[in-house]
């Protein structure tokens, strides 16, 4: 009697195979999430590139198309940084001066009377927000600490933002072709219709995750920087930019966001803060009701729990960039899993016998 029979040999085979593809991954990670961050932005541009291809401009050239694109991109990035900038920057740089001070009023409590004096609080109200801020003085610092932390490991990686639209290039001129070689490699017929149909799937998905992440974000914004200066909040270009750049991450991000508003509102004695409250919930109830299921369609079909489950995660195994690529991933693994069980159902179904007198 053998040990193990070929059903059990190709148990541990697969099993080994999938181990040493995630040691291959985690070891190379930080290469591989340049690759997927390439896949995304390629999404991102290919209908632009389509459009031109089809114009007298694009005359059918892919590597036209794509060129074109790039050159009326970096000239649209030129036109806001110029029209934004100089006040971004400005406020980026007087919230960076301002910033450790009120930490360090935070943490002593002084904070405490501070805006109490000036909003009408009673001096034991006073007193007793010092007395809790001084005693939790050692938390929030080694949260300014993380946050900072976390702010430098991401500035580490800017050599990504000329790394990824370079590697893009390659995905939208030869992503199809990439996609087709792949599929060729499978021997079996069904094998390939799997992988086919998962790859067909994951292109609709990641197109409409992409390009509704990007509209959302602008959309938020906008209407951040917007609202939140006409209703004179300080640092409200910056605090549009978060709101803008919060929205890629779901679910946490816009939370994110609504706290850094709040929170620079308040420390900066801002006096209108219920309106501000109001219109973040306003706000938030019009892009998850309205705008976003408008948007982004039912190509994700993640349940909010699940993609809570996804970003929280993504931020334990990967910090900010896991927190990006929660979502895609998971919808990602579930598509993979529907069409492996089409697949297992189609691999079960019993071939019919040939009919009689029939070679």
């Amino acid at each position: 009697m053998t040990i193990f029979d070929k059903r059990t040999a190709q148990v541990l085979a697969t099993i080994m195979l999938f181990l040493a593809v995630g040691a291959f991954a985690w070891g190379a990670r930080r290469t591989l999430i340049a690759f997927l961050f390439a896949i995304f932005f390629a999404y991102l541009l290919d209908p632009a590139v389509n459009l031109v291809g089809r114009t007298k401009l694009g005359h059918g050239s892919r590597g036209r198309s794509i060129a074109i694109v790039y050159v009326v991109l970096v000239a649209v990035l030129a036109l806001v940084f110029t029209l934004t900038g100089p006040k971004l920057v400005q406020e980026g740089r007087g919230l960076g001066t301002q910033l450790p001070t009120l930490l360090e009023n935070v943490s002593n409590g002084q904070i405490a009377h501070q805006i109490g004096s000036r909003r009408g609080w009673s001096y034991n109200t006073q007193q007793r927000l010092e007395q809790f801020l001084s005693a939790h003085s050692a938390e929030i610092l080694k949260w300014a600490q993380d946050l900072g932390t976390r702010a430098a490991e991401l500035a580490t990686n800017a050599v990504w933002f000329i790394l990824i639209p370079i590697l893009a290039i390659f995905f939208l001129r030869d992503g199809q072709a990439f996609a087709d070689s792949l599929v060729k490699t499978f021997d079996t017929r069904n094998q390939r219709q799997l992988l086919r149909g998962i790859i067909d799937d994951l292109h609709l998905m990641l197109a409409a995750y992409i390009r509704a992440q990007l509209m959302l974000a602008v959309i938020s914004g906008i209407v951040y920087t917007g609202v939140l200066t006409a209703l004179r909040v300080p640092y409200s270009f910056v605090l549009g930019a978060i709101g803008g750049f919060m929205e890629f991450i779901p679910v946490v991000g816009p939370l994110v966001a609504a706290a850094c508003i709040i929170g620079v509102a308040f420390l900066s004695n801002y006096p209108h803060l219920l309106i501000v409250l109001i219109f973040l919930g306003v706000w938030r109830l019009i892009q998850d009701y309205v705008t976003a299921p408008r948007i982004m369609g039912a190509r994700v079909e993640l349940h909010p729990l699940l993609a809570l489950f996804a970003v929280l995660v993504g931020a334990e195994i990967a910090g900010v960039v896991g927190v990006y690529l929660s979502v895609p991933i998971f919808a990602t693994l579930r598509i993979i899993y529907r069409r492996w069980q089409r697949f297992e159902a189609l691999e079960q179904r019993p071939t019919p016998s040939n009919p009689v007198g029939v070679a």
